[in-house]
């Protein structure tokens, strides 16, 4: 009777699988509905072995982000059901990717309709285009309609203009505007959008694994080049010699180019000449700051998203409307910002705020135009603030007076920058984007039971939003 028992609890063992519907369930409930729809929903099942579970997400950013955010509470709602998984794996799946019982040798099902460059070799699988920023609902003004006039006529006719290079500063509509011509473009051709960063990324990765040739051929072979941002291969010589070559056989055999950057090809720094005599040969266009009449059409188009999401539940004044097309002039980024802190406001209160009330909202981000916030101006006042050097600051030591103005630096430049990860990493000497996110999250726990810290925050926030004139050095 006993090893009758024992023989029926195995069976029972062997034949129970997670759930996932209802782990999922479990955790929309206990880590709320929005992080759920943000996040966790992007997160499939795909198998399941002796001690630990494979999961799927469709980019790197994503498995980052639930790991260093939410790993330890969804293994614990796992756990809950079967108590013998004690890890959960991530496998990158950007739904191109073949799925669960294919060898691990991962090869791509592309239908020839969608002319979307690939290569049968998990690590090229990126694809960075959004369906939401399109030539349609791109909003143009007297600031951007050149460059968008260019990037029309390149998606109608490639190589008209070649290379075809954007340049401004951060949030113009740059990268809307790269995304759109791939958008229309990967109707016909073969794709790849990509950014400097992460061409950086397969290129060294390629290096390490031997894979040279693999990823010669599958940035060669494309029919549509577009990266975003190339200012990033600033100093990495051996990666432009590798694009440099690349950019001349796509020209040879009448590839279309697209590049962005923050600033006009001459004046990028430590990149070859050579490279830039490249892109100054194509077609040179600038997104400039919007103008007033382009703030306020997006304001008005902001508001009519807002009627048509809200049921006219959220009514946005005139005069809240004009305020925010006159005073935040820098970006149109900011700009949508300031929109959605008020729509947050609106929601969170149940009313709109008045102007007066719109302002202290807003304060940070209307300062910001006037007080340009750099990572360097972060690094000076909090090593004035905490007594030490800057080389300290910067330095590998890791003694407990320097790691935490180290991390106070990290977590200011986060939270009052719109600078990456990978980039904040570079200017803390090119440290991992995992100590950068180990950082942010120290000091918000840090915040959350220290009031010393929560005040040394404050007055550092202060010093560098409000009073950068006075603590220049």
């Amino acid at each position: 009777m006993n090893k009758s028992f024992t023989n029926k609890n195995l069976d029972s063992l062997k034949t129970r699988n997670l759930n996932w519907t209802i782990i999922q369930t479990e955790m929309k409930s206990k880590l709320g509905s929005e992080v759920y729809e943000s996040w966790l929903k992007k997160i499939n099942f795909l198998d399941e072995f002796n001690n630990y579970i494979l999961l799927t997400v469709p980019t790197r950013f994503i498995r980052d982000w639930i790991t260093s955010r939410y790993l330890d509470q969804i293994l614990q709602i796992v756990r809950n059901y079967k108590k013998d998984i004690v890890r959960i794996e991530f496998k990158i799946d950007d739904n191109n990717l073949v799925k669960s019982n294919e060898q691990k040798d991962v090869s791509i099902n592309v239908s020839n309709k969608e002319n979307i460059s690939f290569i049968k070799d998990y690590q090229f699988q990126y694809n960075r285009i959004d369906p939401n920023k399109r030539f349609d609902n791109f909003l143009t003004g007297s600031s951007n309609k050149l460059a968008y006039e260019a990037s029309l006529k390149v998606s109608e006719n490639i190589s008209t203009y070649n290379p075809l290079y954007i340049y401004g500063g951060v949030g113009m509509g740059k990268t809307h505007l790269l995304n759109a011509i791939g958008i229309e473009l990967k109707k016909n051709n073969k794709v790849m959008f990509i950014p400097a960063e992460r061409f950086m990324y397969q290129f060294v990765k390629s290096i390490k694994s031997n894979d040279m040739v693999k990823f010669k051929e599958f940035f060669r072979n494309t029919d549509i080049l577009i990266i975003d941002d190339i200012q990033f291969m600033n100093g990495k010589e051996a990666m432009q010699e590798e694009f440099f070559h690349t950019f001349n056989a796509l020209l040879d055999k009448g590839s279309q180019i697209v590049v962005s950057a923050d600033r006009a090809p001459n004046r990028l720094s430590r990149i070859q000449e050579r490279i830039k005599s490249r892109f100054a040969g194509g077609l040179v266009v600038d997104i400039q700051k919007p103008d007033l009449e382009l703030r306020k059409k997006i304001i008005e188009h902001k508001v009519d998203d807002l009627n048509n999401l809200y049921l006219d539940q959220i009514k946005i004044s005139k005069d809240i409307q004009d305020y925010l097309s006159t005073e935040i002039t820098t970006s149109i980024r900011e700009l949508v910002g300031a929109m959605n802190r008020i729509v947050s406001f609106s929601r969170i209160y149940n009313k709109v705020p008045n102007l007066a009330e719109t302002k202290v909202v807003l304060k940070d981000l209307l300062n910001l135009s006037e007080n340009k916030v750099t990572i360097d101006l972060i690094q000076t006042l909090v090593c004035k603030f905490f007594k030490i050097s800057k080389n300290e600051m910067l330095s590998s030591r890791r003694s407990r007076y320097l790691v935490r103005p180290r991390q106070t630096a990290i977590y200011l430049t986060k939270i009052l920058t719109s600078k990456s990860l990978p980039e904040i990493g570079r200017e803390f000497s090119n440290r991992d984007h995992t100590t950068i996110i180990h950082s942010v999250k120290t000091i918000e726990k840090l915040k959350e039971k220290d009031p010393e810290m929560v005040d040394n925050i404050n007055k550092l926030k202060n010093q560098i939003l409000y009073n950068n004139k006075d603590n220049e050095i």
